[in-house]
């Protein structure tokens, strides 16, 4: 089993992915956008393919309130588009995989601030945190979602 965790941003989609035994994240890369995460969405479904994944956790870019605001009814739609697009290409005999993953939205308030903490704990200085912040916040959201999972 892999899961895969996404981190919706508008530069980068940031990616990570989880080691069979689904017990540690790590980074695995980021897709440039460029102003819109649709765009990645071709690319996603070629690492979920590519890495035989089983779950993909998208991140829900939840208010400090707890409420939902513009940009988490954005992860809303491209968690549904995902999954649409996926159902497509198995109609089509196109799809690499027998099954579509299951497609869940984490909770990833602070995630970002978390990222940047743990690069700068890591000794990366601030200006090369923005190459690699969106993939240590995937990180951060799929080991969030690994977490809670052996909590059950």
């Amino acid at each position: 089993m892999v899961w895969l965790g996404v981190d919706l941003g508008n530069a980068r989609v940031g990616l990570a992915l989880s080691d069979p035994g689904l017990t540690l994240a790590h980074p695995a890369g980021n897709v440039q956008v460029n102003g819109d995460s649709f765009f990645a969405l071709d690319a996603v479904i070629g690492v979920i393919e590519d890495e035989n994944v089983d779950h993909v956790v998208v991140g829900l870019p939840l208010q400090m309130d707890g409420t939902e605001g513009r940009s988490a009814k954005k992860a809303r739609r491209w968690a549904d588009n995902l999954k649409k697009r996926m159902s497509a290409l198995l109609d089509d005999g196109q799809f690499a995989l027998t099954a579509i993953p299951a497609v869940t939205l984490v909770d990833e308030r602070l995630t970002t601030v978390s990222a940047h903490r743990q690069l700068h704990d890591a000794q990366l200085g601030g200006r090369q945190h923005r190459a690699v912040v969106d993939q240590q916040a995937a990180v951060v959201i799929l080991q969030t979602a690994l977490d809670s999972r052996e909590n059950r």
